[in-house]
């Protein structure tokens, strides 16, 4: 295996470490890995990460499931349309250029960074009775299904609070459910590319090995390091590296101005949440008790 090779592995433990302990955001960084690292071709680059999070989400489910925190009815039904959507979205990027796909990740990663950096409100003690038509909950799987088909990214940051505001599940319930759908999705946007990319599968293989390992010493970590600073602290990381993306995609002009913009926006955010504390907007709301009298 090319020396390359063998630090591309390597960081992938990192990637899944970030997924042990965070839920989610790790799957994000596979691309710009097996790209400026790898040196893969976006189309390929893409299609590797989807099964690397499939398979990666996989594994974790089976513990979720061991504990009671997976609803399968509805993470089926959210699955089966996060599917279609999902394959569509591939089959589309087989089919669109290289540098378009880029961009188009590199808009999610920032878009991930700020829900990352934000936080997302913890719902386990509140009572779901908003449960939306299922109409609603089938569109929304097709959408975000078809995101993630097409970029291979956008799992956890847009299925679980997609679980909890349209199907009424419970923040661990999410959560679990989610690695069950974003384990069908990604696999049907596999199948979507394969129609046109070919995949280096020993390669493949050793990435999702090295992600699934490194996700295992992450669950285990997640009682030993604050869930919330490293979250914080990670977002702003992805955010510098969609940043990264969109300055080597784009025309060289426009790189100074977006990682400019960039990075005053994260030293406001930064100086907004160390600065004014509670009454920075940035904040995650703290969730009111729900009386269950």
């Amino acid at each position: 295996m090319e020396i390359t090779m063998i630090i591309v592995v390597a960081l992938a433990v990192l990637v899944g470490l970030s997924l042990g302990l965070l839920g989610g955001g790790g799957s994000i960084l596979v691309v710009p890995l097996l790209t400026y690292v790898g040196g893969l071709d976006p189309k390929e680059a893409i299609a590797t990460s989807l099964f690397v999070v499939g398979a990666t989400s996989l594994a974790s489910l089976v513990g979720h499931a061991r504990k009671g925190r997976v609803r399968w009815r509805t993470g089926l039904i959210f699955g089966a349309a996060g599917m279609v959507g999902a394959f569509l979205g591939g089959l589309a990027g087989g089919r669109i250029p290289g540098t378009f796909l880029m961009i188009a990740f590199a808009v999610m990663m920032i878009a991930t960074a700020g829900a990352m950096i934000r936080g997302r409100k913890d719902r386990d003690g509140e009572s779901q009775t908003h449960q939306h038509p299922l109409w609603r909950i089938l569109l929304d799987g097709l959408v975000v299904g078809a995101a993630t088909g097409l970029v291979g990214a956008g799992g956890g940051f847009l299925v679980v609070p997609a679980l909890v505001l349209l199907a009424g599940l419970p923040m661990a319930a999410a959560v679990g459910t989610s690695l069950l759908v974003i384990s069908m999705k990604s696999f049907a946007g596999l199948g979507g590319y394969l129609t046109s990319v070919s995949l280096d599968w020993p390669l493949v293989a050793a990435v999702t090995a090295a992600a699934i390992l490194g996700s295992l010493v992450g669950v285990r970590l997640t009682s030993v390091v604050p869930e919330k600073a490293l979250r914080k602290g990670f977002g702003y990381f992805v955010l510098l590296m969609g940043a990264f993306v969109l300055s080597q995609e784009l025309p060289f002009p426009a790189a100074p101005i977006i990682l400019g913009t960039v990075a005053v926006l994260a030293t406001a955010a930064a100086i907004c949440i160390l600065g004014f504390k509670e009454r920075c907007p940035l904040r995650p709301t703290t969730p009111v008790a729900v009386s269950m009298a």
